[in-house]
C-alpha cells in the first residue's frame, strides 16, 4: 500500500472516531492518537524523509491536506459535543417556573427557652439581678455542705445525685449559686440563677433526670415571709394569668427555715381535681423559705443584722402547667409536631 493511500485510510478511521465521540474526553483522545506528539499522523510526517524524491512533493501536500482537515473536524466535533454536554446539562437542570413554590419551615423558640425568658423578665421586674447559671459539674461543698445538709439526708444518697468523685457531682439544683454569689458579694442582694440540674429520676409524666430551675433569693434587713409570698404571688401571675391562685405549705428544707412548698392552681382542671394534679387542683412548682441562718453564717454574713428568703422553681413543671403539656417527656423528644405549637 502506496503512503497516499495510507493517509486516506488514516484520514477516515480519524473522522470516524470523531463522529462517534460524544464527549469532550473522547474528542481529546483522537487529537492525541492522531495529531499528539506520538500520533499516527505525526508520525507518518516525520517519516516523510525516507520516501524516494519523486513521492516526497505529492505525500508532505497530501499530509498536511488530512492534518489540516482533521484539526478542522476536531474543532467542529468539539464544538458539536460542547454544545450537547451544554444542552444536556440545562435540560436536567431545567426548572418548571409554574410549580408553586416549597414552604420554607421556620424555626422558633422551645418552651423550655420561652419560660426562661418571661421568666427572666418577671424576676428583672421585680428588681432581681440575674446572673450566670454557675457551674453544671459542682462540688460537694457547694451543693450540699454549706446549705446544712445533715449527713444523713436523703438527697446524700447515690439514688438521687450523680456522682463523678465523693467531692465532684453533677448538681441536683441551682441553690449552690447562693452561696457562691454570697462569698464574692455583701448585703443587700436580690439575684436570681437560672440553670440546668440532674437527679436519679425515673422518668415519669411530671419528674425528669435532667430538669431546669430558676433560683432566687434576697438578703436585707428585716425580710419577712410575707416579702416572699408577695413575690411568688406576683411571679404566678406573671407566668399564668391575673387569676392565678398560690398555696404556700409548711415543708422541710435544710437551707431554709421555715420552709414551704409552692403550688399554683392546677391549668388541667382549674382546681377541680385532675391525674396530673393527683386530684388535689394544685400543681407544685417548687420550694421556698427564710434562708437558713447557718448558710448566712457560712458565707460570712452577720445574722444579727442579715436575713433572707430564697425559692427554686421548676422551669420544665411551669412549662407544662403553662401550656397544657401532659407529659413532661414531651420537652425533651424533639417532636416536630408538638414543638411547632410554640
Amino acid at each position: 500500500m502506496s503512503v497516499l493511500e495510507d493517509l486516506e485510510t488514516l484520514h477516515r478511521e480519524a473522522e470516524g472516531r470523531l463522529a462517534a465521540a460524544h464527549t469532550l474526553a473522547e474528542v481529546d483522545q483522537v487529537r492525541i492518537d492522531y495529531l499528539g506528539r506520538k500520533g499516527a499522523l505525526t508520525a507518518m510526517l516525520r517519516g516523510m524523509g525516507a520516501l524516494p524524491p519523486e513521492q516526497r512533493p505529492a505525500a508532505g501536500k497530501r499530509a498536511n491536506e488530512v492534518r489540516a482537515a482533521l484539526e478542522a473536524a476536531l474543532e467542529r466535533r468539539q464544538n458539536e459535543v460542547a454544545a450537547e454536554e451544554t444542552l444536556t446539562r440545562l435540560e436536567a437542570e431545567r426548572l418548571d417556573v409554574t410549580l408553586p413554590g416549597r414552604h420554607w419551615r421556620l424555626g422558633g423558640r422551645h418552651p423550655i427557652e420561652i419560660v426562661l425568658a418571661d421568666a427572666r423578665a418577671s424576676l428583672v421586674g421585680m428588681g432581681f439581678e440575674v446572673l450566670d447559671s454557675g457551674p453544671e459539674v459542682e462540688t460537694f461543698r457547694y451543693n450540699f455542705g454549706v446549705l446544712n445538709y445533715p449527713e444523713d439526708h436523703p438527697a446524700l444518697d447515690e439514688q438521687d445525685t450523680f456522682y463523678i468523685t465523693d467531692e465532684v457531682l453533677l448538681r441536683t439544683q441551682t441553690s449552690g449559686m447562693q452561696v457562691r454569689t454570697m462569698e464574692r458579694r455583701q448585703p443587700p442582694l436580690k439575684v436570681a440563677v437560672p440553670g440546668r440540674c440532674y437527679r436519679r429520676e425515673v422518668v415519669t409524666a411530671t419528674h425528669s433526670h435532667t430538669f431546669h430551675q430558676v433560683e432566687g433569693f434576697l438578703v436585707d434587713r428585716h425580710v419577712t415571709f410575707g416579702d416572699l409570698y408577695g413575690t411568688l404571688a406576683q411571679f404566678a401571675r406573671d407566668m399564668f394569668g391575673p387569676d392565678t391562685r398560690v398555696r404556700l405549705r409548711p415543708d422541710y428544707f435544710p437551707f431554709t427555715e421555715p420552709s414551704a412548698d409552692y403550688s399554683v392552681t392546677c391549668t388541667f382542671c382549674h382546681g377541680g381535681g385532675c391525674r396530673l394534679c393527683k386530684e388535689s387542683g394544685w400543681i407544685e412548682l417548687g420550694g421556698c423559705g427564710m434562708i437558713h441562718p447557718h448558710v448566712l453564717q457560712n458565707a460570712g454574713y452577720d445574722t444579727e443584722v442579715w436575713n433572707g428568703y430564697a425559692f427554686g422553681l421548676g422551669v420544665d413543671r411551669i412549662a407544662q402547667v403553662r401550656y397544657g403539656i401532659n407529659d413532661i417527656r414531651l420537652l425533651a423528644e424533639n417532636d416536630m409536631q408538638f414543638l411547632e405549637q410554640f
